[in-house]
């Protein structure tokens, strides 16, 4: 269980205007069909954390060691300065509306930008450190959700009321304890 809420909790902050959640307000405006974007959201994000997961579990099976417990623990803490850095779109990663539907277009575009973004990476080193890829991706999936599914329905509103710099520090402060925790216990 405390894979499942640990994961749920660090990726439900983080997630909180990042580029991703930006992309979910974006295709809500485009399609217009909150239910489709949010079924590819899921989608994508189930294939794209189970992969991270997996991944962060097979590599601490294989590297299991007091040093990689320490590489882990410096891995949260660079994801705590990192989620301090604001996200923006830089590209535009929209699919074209005559190519595909919402669902296709949402599920492509979320597993394409969540491609090396923090989530993805934190739910690399939550997997490494819980060695349970299906608590971490049900977990880091559910903390997608809930940072998303507002964002869809809700949309710019959301942005204007939530304080995002509140959010990206306690997001850090979340990243910063677990990375300390993960140090203290190494040793």
């Amino acid at each position: 269980m405390e894979a499942l809420f640990t994961s749920t909790a660090v990726v439900a902050l983080a997630e909180i205007g990042d580029k991703t959640q930006l992309l979910a307000i974006i295709l809500a405006a485009r399609f217009k069909k909150p239910l489709a974007i949010i079924a590819g959201i899921f989608a994508a994000t189930i294939a794209n954390h189970f992969l991270a997961a997996l991944v962060g579990a097979q590599v601490a099976s294989i590297l299991d060691g007091q040093w990689f417990r320490y590489l882990i623990a410096a891995s949260f803490i660079a994801m705590a300065a990192w989620t301090l850095i604001p996200d923006k779109l830089d590209d535009d990663p929209e699919p074209k509306p005559a190519r595909f539907g919402a669902f296709v277009a949402t599920t492509i575009a979320f597993f394409l930008v969540e491609m090396g973004d923090k989530t993805q990476i934190a739910t690399i080193a939550l997997g490494a450190r819980f060695h349970d890829v299906l608590a971490v991706t049900m977990g880091t999936t559910l903390g997608m959700m809930i940072a998303n599914v507002p964002a869809v329905f809700l949309g710019s509103k959301l942005l204007e009321r939530v304080p995002l710099r509140v959010i990206r520090w306690i997001a850090a402060g979340l990243f910063l304890a677990i990375g300390l925790w993960i140090l203290v216990s190494a040793r």
